[in-house]
C-alpha cells in the first residue's frame, strides 16, 4: 500500500516539475485587447536548453511562436502579437521545455483565452501576411 501511495504522490508532483524546470505557478495567459501575454516563473532550472512557446487556435495543431533561452531571474513573458491573424475565436498555449539532452516536456495552459480584436486589425494582419 505504501508503494501505491508513493506512486500517486510522484504522479501528482510530476505536474509541477517538467524536464529540468520547476514551475509551480503554471502558465499565465491573458489578453490585453491588442496582444496575448504568456508568462511563467521557474523556481529552479537544471539542464534546460530552451523554452518553446506554442499556440493553437480552434481545432488546429500547436505551432511554435517563440523561443526563449533560460535566464538567471527565471521570470519569463512572451507577447503574442500575431494572434489576431488566426481564424479561431479562442487560443490555447503551452510551453515545450527542451533539456540539453534533447528530452522534452510540456506545460499546458489551464484553460483557454478568448481574444477579441477589431475586424480592421484582423484585416490588416491578413493583408500583411500576403506579402511575407
Amino acid at each position: 500500500m505504501k508503494i501505491r501511495s508513493l506512486i500517486a504522490l510522484l504522479l501528482v508532483s510530476s505536474g509541477i516539475i517538467f524536464a529540468g524546470a520547476s514551475i509551480p505557478q503554471g502558465l499565465s495567459v491573458r489578453s490585453d485587447g491588442n496582444n496575448i501575454i504568456i508568462a511563467w516563473q521557474a523556481v529552479s532550472e537544471s539542464n534546460v536548453k530552451q523554452y518553446v512557446v506554442q499556440r493553437k487556435s480552434g481545432n488546429s495543431e500547436y505551432i511554435d511562436i517563440a523561443w526563449v533561452n533560460p535566464r538567471s531571474d527565471m521570470n519569463y513573458e512572451v507577447t503574442d502579437k500575431e494572434a489576431y491573424k488566426s481564424s479561431g475565436t479562442w487560443y490555447k498555449y503551452r510551453i515545450k521545455i527542451v533539456d540539453n539532452d534533447g528530452s522534452e516536456s510540456f506545460l499546458e495552459q489551464a484553460g483557454i483565452v478568448s481574444h477579441n480584436v477589431s475586424s480592421v486589425k484582423r484585416t490588416w494582419g491578413s493583408i500583411k501576411a500576403l506579402f511575407r
